[in-house]
């Protein structure tokens, strides 16, 4: 017995190994500050818990449908509607374990060996990893920082070819919080509209983290025409801090959201219904909360964006939304630590800082551009000036 050849073609996610690593650090009584991680570090809301409390209370602790309860689709379906001007049915949309799930149900029901999705780098880990679980090739376009992380319609013209299945658009980005204006979506829509055999995913996750009045928009809501060829993602765990409740949805044709609840009725069946009652009662809540934590995350993104780039050898753009800075950090390579080992590639660099200054982030390797490296914000701001000011001491002591 041995893996699958499936399961040989791709990687354990890089980001959860270096929270992992963290974690360990940290219960062994390290003084580490992990700016890893992907998570709000608000609490979910109190109503949201009030929901769960009482869904077990009322003995909603048994199977669902398996793509989502009636309410929560309703839920969805009106959140679209009211968030992005999206009209789909309840059976449009689907409800599932997050949105990597909602990533892999699209692409395992629609995609065959060869088949290729094109990926704007930098990327969400798990983008390319999913498409090679497939059989599938992913396409990876380099976007750098001169054009903000953003592919242009020439690149996404010149990347498409007879066997594209799927472009992945993720705005507001993981790693690197650029977010893609009504006009940039409308120039990609217009390539789109020439290449009808190519699917739009569009992972809207951190729709409601925007700063600076950045309004968000979706291709589908922009481009009514690739309405029919798009499935809209989005989830509960970056908004309304429920990351660990694990509900993602998307809204998208019948047919496409049919194969996706054949593949789940025999994985994981339904999500966890008490989960399922909490997002419905997110979804429906008072949405003003998203505001005000989208104002402190603005407030940490100025601190981060500023002492980054006063550090030695990093420039730092200033993103549009999520909670990531993505810094170049081109001017460290080739400099030596004090101990006299040479900084060779962003990896390298991440793991000195860990080393020595006790601050971790993730190498841009894993996201496909280097060099570079994530860095989450998801923190309070007297945490993030430490951990800037280690970073900082510790590129000042590079030769």
């Amino acid at each position: 017995m041995h893996p699958s050849s499936a399961l040989n073609r791709i990687s354990p996610s890089p980001t959860l190994a270096i929270t992992s690593k963290v974690g360990a650090l940290k219960r062994a009584g390290v003084d580490v500050i992990g700016l890893s991680a992907g998570e709000p570090d608000f609490d979910t809301p109190d109503f949201v818990k009030e929901a769960a409390i009482e869904a077990i209370r009322s003995g909603q602790t048994k199977y669902t449908d398996v793509d989502g309860t009636p309410a929560l689709k309703a839920a969805i379906a009106a959140k679209f509607k009211r968030d992005n001007g999206l009209d789909y049915a309840t059976t449009q949309v689907t409800a599932n374990v997050g949105g990597k799930h909602t990533l892999f149900n699209a692409l395992v029901a629609t995609l065959d060996a060869g088949d290729e999705v094109i990926i704007p780098a930098p990327y969400w880990v798990s983008y390319p990893d999913v498409v090679l679980f497939t059989g599938g090739v992913p396409v990876v376009v380099a976007c750098n920082a001169a054009q903000h992380y953003k592919i242009t319609p020439e690149q996404l013209e010149a990347a498409i070819t007879p066997r594209t299945k799927w472009l992945i658009l993720n705005s507001p980005s993981n790693p690197t919080g650029a977010a893609y204006s009504t006009d940039e979506l409308r120039a990609l829509g217009e390539v789109l509209l020439r290449h009808s055999h190519v699917w739009v995913f569009a992972d809207d996750m951190y729709e409601h983290i925007l700063y600076d009045g950045f309004q968000f928009s979706t291709i589908a809501q922009v481009v009514p025409a690739l309405y029919e060829c798009t499935l809209t993602v989005n989830g509960c765990s970056k908004a309304y801090a429920m990351t660990g409740w694990r509900i993602g949805f998307a809204g998208g044709p019948e047919w496409l959201i049919k194969a996706m609840g054949k593949l789940q009725s025999q994985s994981t069946s339904n999500p966890c219904s008490i989960a399922q009652a909490a997002a419905t009662a997110a979804l429906n809540g008072d949405q003003s909360f998203l505001k005000d934590r989208a104002t402190a995350f603005q407030a940490r993104r100025n601190l981060v964006v500023g002492m980054l780039n006063a550090t030695m050898g990093m420039a730092c753009p200033r993103p549009e939304g999520a909670f990531y800075v993505y810094p170049d950090c081109s001017g460290l390579i080739g400099k030596r630590t004090p101990k006299g080992a040479v900084i060779d590639s962003d990896s390298t660099l991440v793991d000195y800082l860990l080393d020595e200054a006790r601050v971790a982030a993730v190498p841009g390797i894993a996201f496909g551009l280097s060099p570079a490296m994530r860095i989450s914000y998801a923190t309070s701001e007297s945490v993030l000036r430490e951990a800037c000011t280690r970073i900082q001491e510790a590129c000042a002591a590079l030769a």
